[in-house]
């Protein structure tokens, strides 16, 4: 464990949409990554109240799971201003702060999905205090190198760790380790995580982030080689500081 360092960081401003690599990046207790999943575009009427904004299921926005689609978009997001690029050309770039630009990408991305629409298309802004996360909890997602290293052996061929959409990356620790950490805690120089949770794997894993073809079976291939889906883990802030690409990660 003394060697092992955080390889990546990343968050995903827009849910389902691209990651935004960054050096490093300020945890505050109890909270996930600012600016992660800040967003969600809405695939028919959901029932979200942002009044009394809750978890709900990823299949109620677009998402990998359902839209492989979706990966074939680089995205990038600025200070407000979402870009998507399709074919290495830019397609829209518009303001997610404003009514107008969330119109503008409404529009779009209702022509891209065309017949994975379930109605309209909505961009939701997540409330103060909100995340649109697959989980509830404030956590950060964790994902172990060697635990991908393990299921590309399973599968026989290179598998891009951007598969699981982390917010951490780490390098150095033996594959699947990562599972046996929950109820303990990780330091991150002054930083403390109380892993929580061990993260069950969905078909968005299934999907190249490249090519956008949905081409390995990861999660039936989990189940029935290691008789569970999970890969990767989630952690919550309990000491808060500033984390960065090339820090040690020690189990305490």
């Amino acid at each position: 464990m003394s060697a092992t360092r955080i390889v990546a960081l990343r968050r995903y401003p827009v849910k389902g949409l691209s990651p935004e690599d960054l050096a490093s990046v300020d945890l505050e207790a109890g909270r996930p990554i600012a600016g992660d999943r800040a967003f969600a575009v809405e695939n028919g009427p959901s029932g979200f109240d942002p009044a009394r904004p809750a978890k709900l299921p990823k299949t109620r926005f677009l998402c990998l799971m359902r839209n492989a689609r979706l990966a074939g978009l680089r995205t990038r997001y600025d200070d407000g201003r979402l870009t998507i690029e399709r074919g290495g050309e830019l397609a829209i770039e518009a303001d997610l702060r404003s009514s107008d630009g969330r119109d503008q990408v409404e529009a779009w991305l209702s022509d891209f999905m065309g017949e994975e629409r379930r109605g309209p298309l909505q961009v939701l802004p997540a409330p103060q205090g909100h995340t649109f996360s697959d989980t509830a909890r404030g956590v950060v997602s964790l994902i172990s190198h060697g635990s991908v290293a393990a299921v590309a052996d399973m599968m026989g061929r290179p598998v891009d760790p951007l598969r699981f959409r982390g917010n951490i990356e780490i390098d150095g620790a033996e594959a699947w380790a990562e599972l046996g950490w929950v109820g303990r805690e990780l330091r991150i120089g002054d930083v403390r995580l109380k892993v929580t949770d061990r993260t069950v794997r969905c078909a968005a894993t299934e999907v190249d982030p490249t090519t956008a073809e949905r081409d390995l079976p990861i999660p039936r291939t989990l189940m029935k080689t290691l008789g569970h889906a999970d890969c990767g883990v989630y952690a919550e802030v309990v000491a808060p500081g500033r984390i960065a690409v090339g820090d040690p990660v020690e189990l305490a």
